[in-house]
């Protein structure tokens, strides 16, 4: 087995290593024997800052979100799936160029977030939803891009409501409306009337409910909720009360050392030393923004069962990035913890499993790949992703042994199918961290300086460093010993 194949990265040049027209005869037999001959749409429902751990169905019964229990019920969640990180504080383009790229991290990072990444640098990317376009599918988007006018332009034949920003008050969203020559002009732009999640789920049911069936869809709905400004309209945040939601064991006053982020935009919506009260009062908002777009979700999906194409229709539900809110002692998501990188990810569909739970690792990227093999579409040779419908049909365990986490250029981390590594180097000074993820979910206990723990640190050094090479990372191998 290559390295790429044993870390599940795969694509570029190696593309050739899984076998390309393999898959796509796999994905036109799988599309075939469990969607019928018609292709099947796609649902694609996706929240913004949401930690992994919020949903109710998924062990927090302090939140209540039973839309998203619904997925979870119809569906394959898999509980350990993540993002690789960010290479910017606003982790979400990044985030969201990975997903719609099928591509890794710092490929990301040279051909959608850095205007000055020199050309070698650059390599060819396709987009799901544009290879999905050219396949006779009508795609359609609302709501939060992120990543240029230019890339959406590529991806969608239909859009309303498009919000290009990072974030913006719920209630004051600069929005577009579609525009065919793809140049979406500033002074074109106006704030939408209302709260953001129900703006954008009004635009997809309106496009659900003008769905004939003549032909297959793709519909990208992407809530900017429950990034903050943590403002829930007052029926879904008087449901949770700062005096009954529970502190997160591993909350701390104060990050125990400089991360090299300390500083950023998230980390100062709450004072030093964070409190316990703040702690709770930030916990208990956020709950009501995710059931807030947990309740627009469900508006979304009456309109697809009420569209008659629900039977045909695989639902993806998924976020961008997780978030600290406490944990730590951090607020944002500028860390490579667990809280941060880990997000929610169901997909379910006609011929798919339900009710079924994979703790296989499984990166936002591999979406593009998946929903290829589903739809019965060649995957381009450009996705570095693996499909998860082999672990979705359960033949196949896993798709990759580990992860890997990178943070800018100061902090990477590794993780195996138990123990986590995570390396800082800022500003001169070097941090080391280990952890056991399964006695210790919550990175309370640092090992890394115990007696016995030396060879492990080594191993997953070592296995830092080739997930760092075998990924082009921005940073110098050598300033993680790799």
């Amino acid at each position: 087995m290559s390295g790429w194949e044993r870390l599940g990265v795969l694509g570029g040049a190696a593309g050739s290593l899984v076998g390309r027209a393999g898959l796509a005869g796999a994905a036109a037999s799988v599309a075939a024997a469990q969607m019928g001959t018609k292709p099947p749409n796609i649902l694609f429902l996706f929240t913004d800052d949401q930690r992994f751990s919020t949903l109710n169905a998924l062990n927090n019964p302090e939140v209540r979100t039973p839309t998203m229990d619904g997925l979870v019920r119809r569906g394959t969640t898999f509980t350990r799936a993540g993002i690789m990180g960010g290479t910017v504080g606003a982790v979400c383009a990044p985030s969201r160029g990975m997903l719609m790229s099928g591509q890794t991290l710092f490929h990301v990072h040279h051909n959608m977030i850095d205007p000055k990444s020199p050309v070698e640098k650059r390599r060819p990317f396709d987009l799901w939803p544009e290879v999905l376009r050219k396949r006779g599918y009508e795609t359609f988007a609302t709501g939060k891009w992120h990543n240029g006018e230019k890339l959406w332009s590529r991806c969608f034949s239909k859009g309303e409501n498009i919000f290009f920003g990072g974030m913006s008050d719920h209630l004051q969203v600069p929005v577009a409306d579609f525009d065919a020559s793809g140049e979406f002009p500033r002074n074109k732009r106006y704030i939408a009337k209302g709260f953001s999640s129900r703006i954008f789920s009004d635009s997809a049911i309106k496009f659900l409910k003008s769905q004939k069936g003549d032909k297959p869809f793709a519909a990208y709905v992407a809530f900017t909720s429950p990034h903050d400004p943590r403002m829930a309209p007052k029926e879904f945040a008087d449901l949770y009360s700062p005096d009954k939601v529970t502190l997160p064991e591993n909350f701390l006053p104060e990050h125990p050392f400089d991360n090299g982020e300390m500083k950023v935009r998230d980390e100062m919506l709450a004072a030093w030393p964070r409190t316990p009260q703040a702690m709770k009062e930030h916990i208990a908002a956020y709950y009501g923004m995710i059931t807030e777009v947990d309740h627009h979700m469900g508006r979304v999906l009456k309109a697809l069962e009420e569209s008659g194409q629900a039977e045909n229709t695989i639902v993806v539900f998924a976020a961008d990035n997780g978030l600290a809110v406490g944990q730590h002692g951090l607020v944002g998501k500028q860390n490579v913890y667990e809280h941060s990188v880990r997000v929610p990810l169901v997909i379910g569909g006609p011929g798919l499993p339900k009710d079924k739970r994979s703790d296989a690792y499984a990166y936002l990227y591999d979406l593009f790949p998946t929903l290829c093999e589903l739809t019965g579409t060649p995957t381009p040779a450009t996705v570095e992703g693996s499909s998860l419908v082999p672990v979705m049909q359960g033949k196949k365990a896993r798709v990759r042994d580990s992860m890997f986490h990178a943070y800018r250029t100061f902090q990477r981390a590794v993780k195996d199918e138990r123990y986590k590594l995570i390396r800082y180097s800022v500003n001169g000074t070097k941090t080391t961290q280990l952890f056991d993820l399964k006695n210790d979910p919550l990175e309370r206990k640092n090992l890394a300086g115990e007696a016995g723990q030396a060879g492990r640190v080594r191993g997953l050094s070592g296995l830092m460093g080739e997930w760092m090479r075998k990924t082009d990372d921005i940073a110098a191998v050598g300033e993680f010993g790799g």
